[in-house]
Protein backbone atom coordinates (compact mmCIF):
# COMPACT_ATOMS: atom_id res chain seq x y z
CA UNK A 1 0.00 0.00 0.00
CA UNK A 2 1.37 3.39 -0.98
CA UNK A 3 0.53 6.77 -2.41
CA UNK A 4 -0.29 6.57 -6.12
CA UNK A 5 2.83 8.59 -7.02
CA UNK A 6 4.99 6.01 -5.26
CA UNK A 7 3.70 3.31 -7.58
CA UNK A 8 4.23 5.65 -10.54
CA UNK A 9 7.87 6.29 -9.58
CA UNK A 10 8.59 2.65 -8.80
CA UNK A 11 7.15 1.57 -12.17
CA UNK A 12 9.82 3.35 -14.21
CA UNK A 13 13.53 4.08 -13.96
CA UNK A 14 13.72 7.15 -11.74
CA UNK A 15 16.68 9.50 -11.88
CA UNK A 16 17.40 11.34 -8.62
CA UNK A 17 19.74 14.13 -9.68
CA UNK A 18 20.57 15.10 -6.09
CA UNK A 19 22.18 11.68 -5.60
CA UNK A 20 23.37 11.33 -9.21
CA UNK A 21 21.66 7.97 -9.18
CA UNK A 22 19.04 6.21 -11.26
CA UNK A 23 16.81 3.76 -9.43
CA UNK A 24 15.75 0.99 -11.79
CA UNK A 25 12.05 0.23 -12.19
CA UNK A 26 10.77 -2.34 -9.73
CA UNK A 27 9.45 -5.64 -11.03
CA UNK A 28 5.65 -5.91 -11.17
CA UNK A 29 5.55 -8.17 -8.10
CA UNK A 30 7.32 -5.54 -5.99
CA UNK A 31 4.93 -2.69 -6.84
CA UNK A 32 2.25 -1.58 -4.38
CA UNK A 33 -1.02 -3.35 -5.14
CA UNK A 34 -3.19 -0.79 -3.38
CA UNK A 35 -2.71 2.96 -3.74
CA UNK A 36 -4.50 6.05 -2.53
CA UNK A 37 -4.55 9.72 -3.48
CA UNK A 38 -5.22 11.80 -0.34
CA UNK A 39 -6.01 9.71 2.72
CA UNK A 40 -6.58 6.10 3.60
CA UNK A 41 -7.60 4.55 6.91
CA UNK A 42 -6.51 1.10 8.00
CA UNK A 43 -8.02 -0.81 10.91
CA UNK A 44 -5.56 -3.37 12.23
CA UNK A 45 -5.75 -5.36 15.45
CA UNK A 46 -8.21 -2.89 16.96
CA UNK A 47 -6.04 0.11 16.04
CA UNK A 48 -6.81 2.90 13.60
CA UNK A 49 -3.99 3.98 11.29
CA UNK A 50 -4.42 7.07 9.13
CA UNK A 51 -2.30 7.40 5.99
CA UNK A 52 -2.29 10.96 4.71
CA UNK A 53 -0.59 12.45 1.66
CA UNK A 54 1.36 15.67 2.05
CA UNK A 55 1.43 18.15 -0.77
CA UNK A 56 4.82 17.80 -2.51
CA UNK A 57 7.56 18.06 0.15
CA UNK A 58 10.61 15.75 0.16
CA UNK A 59 9.01 14.20 -2.96
CA UNK A 60 5.53 14.27 -4.49
CA UNK A 61 4.59 10.99 -2.80
CA UNK A 62 5.30 11.64 0.89
CA UNK A 63 2.77 10.41 3.41
CA UNK A 64 2.39 10.48 7.15
CA UNK A 65 1.33 7.38 9.05
CA UNK A 66 -0.61 8.21 12.21
CA UNK A 67 -1.28 5.52 14.78
CA UNK A 68 -4.27 7.35 16.23
CA UNK A 69 -4.89 5.11 19.25
CA UNK A 70 -1.24 5.25 20.33
CA UNK A 71 -0.51 8.97 19.62
CA UNK A 72 2.36 8.10 17.27
CA UNK A 73 3.11 9.65 13.88
CA UNK A 74 5.66 8.63 11.29
CA UNK A 75 6.54 11.66 9.18
CA UNK A 76 8.56 9.85 6.56
CA UNK A 77 11.29 11.93 4.93
CA UNK A 78 9.41 15.19 5.47
CA UNK A 79 11.44 15.39 8.69
CA UNK A 80 15.04 14.36 9.24
CA UNK A 81 15.60 14.74 12.98
CA UNK A 82 18.77 16.66 13.80
CA UNK A 83 20.28 16.63 10.31
CA UNK A 84 19.80 18.65 7.14
CA UNK A 85 17.02 17.14 5.03
CA UNK A 86 17.17 16.10 1.40
CA UNK A 87 14.71 17.57 -1.07
CA UNK A 88 14.28 15.48 -4.19
CA UNK A 89 13.41 17.89 -6.97
CA UNK A 90 13.57 15.00 -9.47
CA UNK A 91 10.43 13.47 -7.97
CA UNK A 92 8.48 16.65 -7.29
CA UNK A 93 9.95 17.81 -3.98
CA UNK A 94 10.36 21.44 -2.93
CA UNK A 95 11.87 23.43 -0.09
CA UNK A 96 8.55 25.22 0.41
CA UNK A 97 6.86 21.82 0.57
CA UNK A 98 9.27 20.57 3.24
CA UNK A 99 8.50 23.64 5.35
CA UNK A 100 4.75 23.19 4.73
CA UNK A 101 5.02 19.51 5.79
CA UNK A 102 6.84 20.50 8.98
CA UNK A 103 4.04 22.98 9.71
CA UNK A 104 1.46 20.26 9.06
CA UNK A 105 3.29 17.86 11.38
CA UNK A 106 3.55 20.50 14.11
CA UNK A 107 -0.19 21.15 13.90
CA UNK A 108 -1.01 17.42 14.26
CA UNK A 109 1.05 16.58 17.33
CA UNK A 110 1.03 17.33 21.03
CA UNK A 111 3.91 17.50 23.46
CA UNK A 112 3.25 13.81 24.21
CA UNK A 113 3.15 12.49 20.64
CA UNK A 114 5.89 10.07 19.66
CA UNK A 115 7.26 11.31 16.33
CA UNK A 116 9.17 8.95 14.06
CA UNK A 117 11.26 10.80 11.46
CA UNK A 118 12.42 9.53 8.11
CA UNK A 119 15.99 9.69 9.44
CA UNK A 120 17.42 10.29 12.89
CA UNK A 121 16.17 9.34 16.34
CA UNK A 122 12.55 9.30 17.45
CA UNK A 123 11.67 12.86 18.40
CA UNK A 124 9.15 15.28 19.78
CA UNK A 125 7.25 18.44 18.93
CA UNK A 126 10.00 20.76 20.17
CA UNK A 127 12.44 19.15 17.72
CA UNK A 128 9.96 19.53 14.85
CA UNK A 129 9.64 23.22 15.70
CA UNK A 130 13.42 23.59 15.90
CA UNK A 131 13.78 22.05 12.43
CA UNK A 132 11.02 24.24 10.99
CA UNK A 133 12.64 27.36 12.46
CA UNK A 134 16.02 26.38 11.03
CA UNK A 135 14.47 25.77 7.61
CA UNK A 136 12.68 29.13 7.65
CA UNK A 137 15.82 31.03 8.66
CA UNK A 138 18.04 29.33 6.06
CA UNK A 139 15.43 29.69 3.32
CA UNK A 140 14.88 33.38 4.07
CA UNK A 141 18.61 34.12 4.27
CA UNK A 142 19.42 32.37 1.01
CA UNK A 143 16.40 33.84 -0.77
CA UNK A 144 17.46 37.36 0.27
CA UNK A 145 21.00 36.78 -1.01
CA UNK A 146 19.74 35.29 -4.26
CA UNK A 147 17.32 38.21 -4.72
CA UNK A 148 20.29 40.58 -4.33
CA UNK A 149 21.90 38.83 -7.31
CA UNK A 150 24.29 36.53 -5.45
CA UNK A 151 25.39 33.49 -7.43
CA UNK A 152 25.38 30.08 -5.77
CA UNK A 153 29.16 30.38 -5.25
CA UNK A 154 28.71 33.75 -3.55
CA UNK A 155 25.91 32.42 -1.35
CA UNK A 156 28.06 29.44 -0.39
CA UNK A 157 30.92 31.81 0.52
CA UNK A 158 28.52 33.84 2.71
CA UNK A 159 28.01 30.72 4.87
CA UNK A 160 24.26 31.14 5.47
CA UNK A 161 24.08 27.90 7.47
CA UNK A 162 27.10 28.53 9.72
CA UNK A 163 24.99 28.82 12.88
CA UNK A 164 23.48 25.38 12.20
CA UNK A 165 26.27 23.34 10.66
CA UNK A 166 27.69 21.88 13.87
CA UNK A 167 24.33 20.31 14.68
CA UNK A 168 22.59 19.77 11.36
CA UNK A 169 25.46 19.30 8.88
CA UNK A 170 27.15 16.20 10.26
CA UNK A 171 25.47 13.50 8.19
CA UNK A 172 24.67 12.71 4.56
CA UNK A 173 23.57 16.23 3.63
CA UNK A 174 26.37 18.64 4.55
CA UNK A 175 26.09 22.41 4.43
CA UNK A 176 27.27 22.68 0.82
CA UNK A 177 24.65 20.23 -0.45
CA UNK A 178 21.94 21.78 1.72
CA UNK A 179 22.76 25.33 0.58
CA UNK A 180 22.64 24.16 -3.06
CA UNK A 181 19.24 22.55 -2.50
CA UNK A 182 17.80 25.64 -0.87
CA UNK A 183 19.38 27.97 -3.45
CA UNK A 184 17.86 25.93 -6.28
CA UNK A 185 14.47 25.96 -4.54
CA UNK A 186 14.02 29.65 -3.82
Amino acid sequence: MAHENTRKHLSVDTRVEGWSWTFPASPEGALPTKTFRNTHTVHLNGNTILLQHYLPAHTDSDISVEFLDADIIHTGDTWWNGVYPFTDYSTGGSIEGVIRALETNISKVTDKTIIIPGHGPVGNKAQLIECRDMMLTVRDTIAALKNQGYSYTQVLAAKPTAAYDDKWGKWVIDSQIFIAQVYNGV
